[in-house]
C-alpha cells in the first residue's frame, strides 16, 4: 500500500487547521473504508489532545484512527512510514514556522490550506502557497469558518479565483457544532450526522477524494 499524505498547513494562526485535520481524518476513514493515520507535528499538540479525548470517549481500541507525533525533519520519515500501511495520512503542522512545516509539506501529496474568508487571511496565505510551491507540492485552499454573509463569501471566492490559487468549492461554515465535536474528540459526522455541518464535511470529502484519489 502507498497511501496519500495530506498535510494541513497555514502560516496564519486561527484558520481552524486542527479542526480541518481531525474532520478530514474521520470522514476519510468513514467514506473510503481505508485505514487512516493522523500525524501531529505541531508542538502545541492540539490534534493529540483531540485524539486523547477521542480515546476517552470511544475507547482506545475504537478510535478508527492511528495516531503518531513527530517533530522537525522526523515528520517526513514518519509520514512516509505511515503511508506504507494506511490509505491516508493526515498531518497537522504548526503555524508561522517554515522550518517545522517544511518536512511535512515536502512529504505530502497535497497540502490542504484552510483559509477564513477575509482579505487579510488571503494575503497571509501566500506564504504557505509559496512554501508548498518550493517543495513542488500542489496546494488546495479550503474556505473555513465561513459566515452566513453570502456577499462576503462571494467576494472572497472571486478574490481567490483571481489569485490563481487552486481552491475546493466545498466550504465549512462558522458553526458551533464543530467546536463541540472537537471537545469530545469526535467529528460532526459522528455526533450530528444529519446537520448542515456534517453535509458540508461530506461535500468536502467527496470533492477531495475526487481530486487526490
Amino acid at each position: 500500500m502507498s497511501g496519500r499524505i495530506l498535510t494541513v498547513a497555514q502560516q496564519k494562526g486561527g484558520s481552524g487547521k486542527t479542526t480541518i485535520a481531525a474532520h478530514l481524518a474521520v470522514a476519510l476513514a468513514e467514506r473510503s473504508g481505508e485505514p487512516v493515520a493522523i500525524l501531529d507535528v505541531d508542538p502545541q499538540g492540539s490534534l493529540g489532545t483531540w485524539y486523547e479525548a477521542r480515546e476517552d470517549n470511544l475507547g482506545e481500541d475504537q478510535t478508527g484512527l492511528e495516531f503518531r507525533t513527530a517533530s522537525g525533519w522526523g515528520a517526513r520519515r514518519e509520514a512516509r512510514s505511515l503511508a506504507r500501511s494506511h490509505g491516508y495520512v493526515i498531518v497537522d503542522t504548526p503555524p508561522k514556522t517554515d522550518t517545522d512545516a517544511k518536512p511535512a509539506i515536502d512529504a505530502a501529496d497535497f497540502v490542504i490550506v484552510p483559509i477564513q474568508p477575509t482579505p487579510v487571511d488571503l494575503w497571509a496565505t501566500s506564504q504557505t502557497i509559496d512554501l508548498a510551491a518550493r517543495e513542488s507540492t500542489p496546494a488546495l485552499l479550503v474556505m473555513n469558518r465561513v459566515p452566513p454573509r453570502a456577499s462576503l463569501t462571494g467576494e472572497m471566492a472571486e478574490a481567490i479565483a483571481s489569485s490563481g490559487y487552486d481552491a475546493l468549492s466545498a466550504r465549512l461554515g462558522n458553526r458551533t457544532v464543530f467546536a463541540s465535536a472537537m471537545g469530545k474528540g469526535i467529528a460532526v459526522t459522528e455526533n450530528a450526522p444529519s446537520s448542515k455541518a456534517s453535509q458540508e464535511v461530506g461535500q468536502l470529502i467527496d470533492e477531495l477524494i475526487a481530486r487526490v484519489g
